[in-house]
């Protein structure tokens, strides 16, 4: 009470016509804000440091840039700015207390910039989501997935979680599954797969690899793998698995299906 008494003892005693240098400070203090945080962009962009982590860096800096500009705008008023921060110090505390979480996905984004498990443009996967990094926020990671949609996860649950991170090497390692009939002749399949594999943007160095991975109940289990570029993932899987039907049905290769066959004996 006696902070609010002292403030109130402030205003009181100030003079209407001291408000214009106050306003005209407070005027100026925004615009500088503004160009200082356009400053910060321009150097963010040209520096090292990973777009997605922009936003939360220059959140924060206009958080305690405004802060400041307030305390200078209310010390112009005539109130007591050291009172403000002992109170801000005790409301400080309670609110911290009260948004906990928050806070928590504030730090855990200072985590994610000081770690940098991925960066902007990366694919990954946190915990069971996954897409690609579109923003490091202050309180969310924000992904996109394969269909164009915006996830947003909690920073704090980023760190806690698991994460992949498929674009770090620049190229990953796609292996399909496939079967094929007892009937079929083991080489023609494996040589089948090969040809499927057979495209642009496929690696060639490591070469694709097939192979026999299991022997079903009704079919042969039969895995081709092959590397490529991160981005031309999706775009092999498709063209890949497309490739694979057409010729198993030039080559008279039997893809089978789970069947039960009844053998009945006449006495």
């Amino acid at each position: 009470m006696e902070i609010i008494d002292s403030w109130i003892e402030s205003l009181s005693n100030f003079a209407v016509e001291d408000l214009l240098p106050s306003v005209i400070l407070l005027l100026v203090g925004m615009a500088v804000i503004r160009i200082i945080l356009k400053i910060i962009g321009v150097a963010l962009e040209n520096s090292k440091m990973e777009r997605a982590a922009h936003t939360l860096v220059k959140s924060v800096v206009r958080i305690v840039m405004y802060i400041v500009l307030i305390l200078i705008f209310l010390s112009g008023l005539g109130v007591d700015v050291s009172s403000i921060v002992t109170l801000a110090s005790v409301l400080t505390l309670a609110i911290s207390l009260a948004v906990q979480n928050a806070l928590t996905n504030i730090i855990g984004g200072f985590t994610l910039l000081s770690t940098k498990p991925f960066t902007s443009g990366d694919y990954v996967e946190i915990g069971e989501k996954s897409g690609t990094i579109r923003e490091i926020g202050l309180a969310y990671t924000k992904l996109t997935t394969a269909d164009n949609k915006v996830i947003s996860i909690p920073n704090s649950t980023v760190v806690d979680s698991d994460i992949v991170n498929y674009s770090t090497t620049g190229k990953r390692r796609l292996e399909i599954s496939v079967s094929a009939s007892y009937d079929s002749d083991v080489d023609k399949v494996l040589s089948a797969l090969t040809e499927a594999a057979n495209i642009e943007k496929v690696h060639t160095d490591p070469a694709p690899f097939t192979t026999i991975s299991s022997y079903g109940e009704s079919a042969i289990n039969y895995i081709l793998r092959v590397w490529c570029n991160t981005e031309d993932y999706w775009d092999n899987n498709y063209a890949i698995n497309k490739r694979i039907k057409e010729i198993f049905d030039r080559e008279g290769i039997e893809m089978t299906y789970p069947h039960l066959n009844v053998h009945i004996e006449k006495k």
